[in-house]
């Protein structure tokens, strides 16, 4: 079961880090939603790397696969919010609005600009492989964090069918 969290973390991290390729080396800029999905892919991996280090028990073990659920289904809402508006991009208007001005003003936007400042347009669906966008990728990947945390949180008991 270790590993699963241990995987859990490096997928997030491995997410976060080409979301930094594109951002530094292809000038996608993140928007204000794309910020958030970042601090759920953060907080969803940090979770997963600390039940890996812990190796807790069952009380532990669903208090970790809770919280990486909380985090994973957070980042799902904004990714589903961010695929929508690329569809209908005249519903909502994102760019310099007041959610991009409260996380540009966070100490984290201040600490590591390149991680967590947002300047990119929330309905720019420019970036595509296999006809989905980054949000539709990461509402997947979000979506199947959120299932292997509820999977943990069931199996993670004795007996044949537990992921140990």
């Amino acid at each position: 079961m270790r590993v699963i969290f241990l995987l859990i973390f490096l997928i997030c991290a491995g997410l976060v880090g080409y979301a930094l390729y594109l951002q530094l080396v292809d000038g996608l800029l993140p928007c204000p939603l794309c910020i958030f999905q970042r601090m759920a892919y953060w907080l969803t991996g940090i979770t997963a790397l600390l039940a890996f280090l812990h190796h807790p028990q069952q009380l532990g073990r669903r208090i970790y696969c809770g919280l990486i659920l909380l985090f994973s289904l957070a980042g799902a809402i904004v990714a589903g919010r961010q695929s929508w508006l690329i569809r209908f991009p005249e519903a909502f208007e994102c760019g310099i609005s007041p959610e991009e001005a409260f996380l540009n003003s966070l100490p984290l936007a201040q600490w590591w600009p390149e991680m967590f400042e947002a300047n990119g347009d929330c309905s720019d669906g420019s970036w595509q492989f296999l006809s989905l966008t980054i949000p539709d990728w990461s509402l997947l990947a979000f979506l199947a964090f959120a299932f292997t945390a509820g999977l943990l949180w069931e199996n993670g008991s004795t007996g044949p069918t537990s992921f140990k």
